[in-house]
């Protein structure tokens, strides 16, 4: 059995897509309609840059989407492979979106409209360089929860996405997360600060929390063709009510990528299919267990390999 997985945040590249919006009228007119709904020209940015632009939150989310949300459909229509014949989708924080709205649960516009405003909100959450992330290699999460419990009273720092065995990513106050670095360091813990401008998925992101509840909440969520593995819980959902609820959620709560890897191989998962720009997730899964057939789907030759 196969899952589709969908790549997040720091996948993306200038020209990311431009072989297949060259030879394909699918993926120009997906292009335009993502251009006509965000009234603005989304694919220039895409394919020309600037890559400072790119990088920005706000166009970085929907960007991505577009990204998977082309190359899903091109999967489809031009190659007649049925993705929705997966066990699950799942995606890495916004890849959540992508994953969603390819299963038929939101609307290809709606998508890019709240991941537009998703990323806004998340980036303003914070004050520019009040704080950041630091990824952390080679440790397991139970031991970084002990130092975080035992330096509680004076750091607010939370586990952000547990990624990979050996790969766990934290968030917090910039002055914080400086103390950490000295502690994990101390420890002989290996780690580097994240170039990001915000600290995504902790309690700093309270307010992109309340703009995501009113804003989820204008939204027609629909019933989709494919069960979900939620970040939040790392279990299998497809009921819009409760999913809807979970997108909240996740603004502020870790993102379980290691355990929803590890709770669809063991419920009989053995090829995921990651699409979208980029291998991070690829990568990530193939730390978490090396057994599994990984197919990474971002130009011609990928789809016109690909088996399910």
């Amino acid at each position: 059995m196969f899952s589709v997985i969908f790549p997040g945040q720091g996948s993306q590249m200038v020209g990311m897509g431009k072989e297949l919006y060259d030879k394909f009228d699918l993926v120009k007119n997906l292009f335009k309609d993502a251009d006509d709904s965000l009234n603005f020209s989304i694919s220039k940015l895409i394919l020309e840059g600037p890559k400072e632009d790119l990088d920005l939150t706000a166009n970085t989310q929907p960007a991505i989407f577009l990204i998977s949300y082309s190359i899903f459909n091109l999967v489809k229509k031009e190659f007649n492979l049925d993705l929705n014949k997966a066990k699950y989708f799942a995606g890495h924080s916004l890849g959540e979106y992508s994953a969603l709205s390819c299963a038929g649960y939101l609307d290809f516009s709606d998508t890019l409209k709240i991941l537009r405003i998703r990323g806004d909100a998340m980036q303003n959450s914070v004050p520019k360089g009040q704080g950041g992330m630091v990824a952390v290699l080679g440790s397991t999460v139970n031991v970084i929860e002990k130092i975080l419990t035992k330096y509680k009273e004076n750091l607010k720092v939370q586990i952000a996405n547990d990624n990979s065995e050996g790969q766990i990513v934290l968030s917090g106050k910039t002055e914080d997360l400086e103390k950490l670095i000295g502690i994990l360091k101390n420890n002989s813990i290996k780690n580097i600060k994240l170039p990001v401008s915000a600290p995504f998925h902790c309690n700093l992101m309270n307010n992109a929390t309340k703009v995501m509840t009113e804003e989820l909440n204008k939204l027609n969520f629909k019933n989709g063709q494919n069960k979900l593995i939620s970040n939040v819980t790392a279990n299998e959902i497809n009921d819009p009510d409760e999913l809807k609820n979970l997108l909240i959620k996740q603004i502020e709560n870790r993102v379980r990528w290691r355990e929803s890897v590890i709770n669809m191989i063991e419920n009989d998962v053995d090829h995921f299919i990651e699409i979208g720009p980029g291998k991070v997730l690829s990568g990530l899964v193939k730390r978490i267990n090396r057994n599994v057939k990984i197919d990474v789907i971002n130009t011609q030759s990928d789809i016109e390999i690909l088996k399910i």
